[in-house]
């Protein structure tokens, strides 16, 4: 199996598995209480982001024009395309759920995370016997602590998205 068949059937399998769950569990729960983000979104929210935005979205692209496509490395293309399309997916789950308002949208990063954290390290390992490549590695680890920092603050921020009163002492 080629490479390029892998990827393809790993990612439409993900996505097949993954949509089948947010609409299952959506419709499980169609009769909770409409969500909606708490406000006001805490101080630290722009800057954590912002940061997301550009080390997990921006960065990659730019390796990806750059190393994919001017220096010509198809490897980096088969990590990144794949990577960049389930990311986007990811956030085009994301708004629609919360344009439906549904408990699902918390569900969706903790579906997508995980997958993602496969991808950087499946993409990581097939770079590995490249040398000249060693800047998209760099940048596939980086992306790996960024976006497993991003799912502990997450899984710190369930109480606040689930509007879970702290106790008082």
């Amino acid at each position: 199996m080629t490479i390029i068949t892998h990827l393809w059937l790993e990612n439409l399998t993900f996505l097949a598995i993954a949509t089948a769950f947010l609409v299952i569990v959506g419709w499980a729960w169609r009769r909770t209480k409409p969500f909606t983000l708490p406000h006001p979104l805490p101080g630290w929210f722009k800057i954590w982001f912002a940061s997301v935005q550009i080390g997990g979205g921006l960065l990659p692209l730019l390796a990806l024009i750059w190393w994919g496509g001017w220096q010509g490395y198809s490897l980096v293309s088969l990590i990144l395309i794949p990577y960049l399309l389930m990311l986007g997916l990811q956030i085009l789950s994301e708004i629609m759920t919360l344009r439906w308002q549904t408990v699902v949208w918390v569900m969706v990063p903790y579906l997508y995370l995980p997958y993602r954290f496969w991808q950087l390290y499946e993409g990581w390992q097939w770079l590995a016997p490249i040398p000249e490549l060693a800047g998209v590695r760099y940048l596939l680890l980086g992306n790996l602590i960024l976006w497993i920092a991003n799912y502990c603050l997450d899984l710190a921020q369930l109480p606040r998205l689930l509007r879970w009163e702290p106790n008082s002492p």
